[in-house]
């Protein structure tokens, strides 16, 4: 399971937030409440986190219905978005409006001082194989990342060509998806995507409130 971690307020505001260390707001908490006993269910016997504080926190959760213990890992991380992190989505477009563009078509490179697709896919989809490995037969793990991170690996993970990110749309706060091991070296299989547990602040947050950048799935 991919999941992603609950809301902030930077989320709220459709802030950058890159590597900021900003932490879970009240909804965020809510979300990761209501996500931990679905995962539960499932019987995860292993957890692995960003060691961003929004990612600990949602892994917080997990860890206590599950009784697993989180390990951290910096390669988690979301993109370092660089020079932009702290702008609100208005503020880069009205300043920076053919970056903005491209970023927005996904060219995460144009970010001055950010960090490229290439590098983020390398480092996140590194410990998924890791995560991947250490997992038995039968036997569920969860890694709890972010949107943008989450996003490329997944892809990478899936052996789809990398241009299809941009058909991929981003998970929700909280959302999760289910990738299985066909066996046999054989591809894994996406068998759920942006799943979320019934909390109905989701449901009635208007679209452009959801996320930084929600299409895009970064934050």
């Amino acid at each position: 399971m991919l999941l992603r971690h609950g809301r902030t307020a930077w989320n709220d505001e459709r802030r950058a937030q890159g590597h900021t260390d900003v932490p879970l707001d009240d909804v965020g908490h809510a979300q990761a409440a209501a996500a931990a006993p679905v995962i539960a269910a499932l019987g995860p016997v292993a957890v692995w986190t960003s060691d961003l504080a929004r990612a600990r926190q949602t892994a917080a959760y997990v860890e206590k219905a599950t009784g697993r213990t989180a390990v951290a890992d910096p390669r988690l991380r979301e993109y370092d978005l660089g020079e932009r992190t702290g702008m609100t989505m208005p503020e880069y477009a009205a300043s920076f409006p053919d970056e903005y563009a491209a970023f927005r078509r996904g060219r995460y490179e144009v970010v001055p001082g950010g960090e490229s697709t290439a590098a983020v896919t390398a480092r996140v989809a590194a410990v998924l194989r890791e995560a991947l490995a250490a997992l038995g037969a039968g036997e569920c793990g969860v890694v709890v990342s972010h949107g943008g991170a989450l996003k490329v690996s997944l892809v990478d993970l899936l052996g789809w060509p990398g241009e299809l990110v941009a058909t991929v749309r981003g998970l929700d706060n909280c959302g999760w998806a289910m990738l299985e091991d066909t066996g046999a070296g054989r591809a894994l299989r996406l068998a759920a995507y942006n799943r979320v547990a019934n909390f109905e602040t989701v449901a009635e947050r208007p679209p452009q409130s959801r996320d930084f950048v929600s299409a895009d799935g970064v934050g």
